[in-house]
This record gives structure tokens, sequence and C-alpha cells, in this order.
């Protein structure tokens, strides 16, 4: 049986569709966007192509749009990407100081907690403190940096590539990356039995 939650949004959804403001094949196109063609799947193919392909990871690292684009990912709200690798010497974090500029197209919708007050303030502030309530404690010979994305420039992690996944497919690859390694905060999975890279 659907939550209340879930019953409320389908009763809006009627009402607004039965007073004519709303039309039902634009309300199941959004909805088909949002759950086929953009999201944190999208960003896990890119990250994994990265990942197996030298050469595609040189080109995202160079022009993300362009190499984002070879996968067929692009448009409103992803394009004037920047992609940032996290190396054993360099973790990336990326906020939005401002508002909640995301790449949509390769990481879906924002969790809240990317829009909350707290993390915008604290992500520049406490990058280290915010990592380590995300389960991401680093050494400090690690040096953190902070992205913040703009209208004009969003930002992709990069994530390290876990260690023991040599023979990987990239579709096992893509697998193992979340869309929170792609902010920065937290780590792709190792395999099991062992730590991540």
């Amino acid at each position: 049986m659907p939550s209340d939650p879930t019953l409320r949004v389908k009763a809006l959804e009627s009402l607004l569709v039965e007073k004519g403001l709303v039309d039902r094949a634009t309300v199941d196109a959004l909805i088909d966007t949002y759950e086929h063609r953009v999201g944190p799947r999208n960003g896990a193919r890119v990250v994994a192509r990265a990942w197996a392909d030298p050469e595609y990871r040189r080109r995202l690292l160079a022009d993300a749009d362009r190499a984002i684009a070879e996968l067929g990912y692009g448009g409103m709200q992803g394009e004037h990407m920047v992609v940032v690798e996290n190396t054993p010497r360099v973790h990336n974090l990326v906020v939005c100081t401002l508002c909640s500029c995301y790449p949509w197209p390769v990481l879906g919708l924002p969790p809240v907690w990317y829009k909350s007050a707290a993390y915008r303030s604290r992500a520049v502030i406490d990058p280290r403190g915010v990592l380590r309530e995300f389960g991401v404690d680093l050494p400090d010979d690690v040096e953190v940096r902070v992205w913040d994305s703009t209208a004009e420039v969003r930002y992709l992690v990069l994530p390290e590539r876990p260690a023991r996944t040599e023979e990987w497919t990239e579709q096992q690859l893509a697998a193992i990356v979340t869309r929170d390694s792609m902010v920065g905060v937290a780590r792709s999975p190792a395999p099991a039995g062992g730590r991540s890279a």
C-alpha cells in the first residue's frame, strides 16, 4: 500500500491534471527522465569509463563537457562541467555555497543534505569534519580541496579507483561508483575483503 506522502502526491497530481494546470504526459515524461535518463548511473558510467580507458580519462580531465557528451550525457544543468580527480595525496569535495548548483544529467537530483545550509557552510569551513561525518577520515598528509559549484561551472569528482579492480569490466566498475563518491563525501568501495584505494 502506498505511503501517506505517495498518496498525497498522487492526489495533488490528479487535482492539477483535472484542473488543466499540468499535462499528465508532461509529468510522465519528467518522471521517465529522472528514472531512466538522468542520475547517478550516468555519472557512474563516466567514472567507470575513465577508470578503464586512460585516453578517455585524459579527455575527461581536459574537457569534461565534450568527454561526457561522448557517452550521451549533457544538457541543462550539465553544461560547463569540470572533473577533478582524487589521488592518494588529494581529496576533492564539491559544494555549492550559494544555492545547490549540481550536475543533474550525471548525478540526478541533489540530495537534501547537499542543499542544506549546514553542509554548504561547513564544507568550506571544516571540510575534514564534514568528511568524517560521512565516514571518510583522511590522513593529515592528504590535501582536501573544496570546489564551489555555480551556475557557470559545475564540478564532478573522479574518485580513486579501488585496488584489485584491474580486471573488472566497465559495468562492474560502474556498479561500485556512488553519487556520494562523485561529490567527494565518500570513496568508492573496494571489492569484498579489502580496503578502498
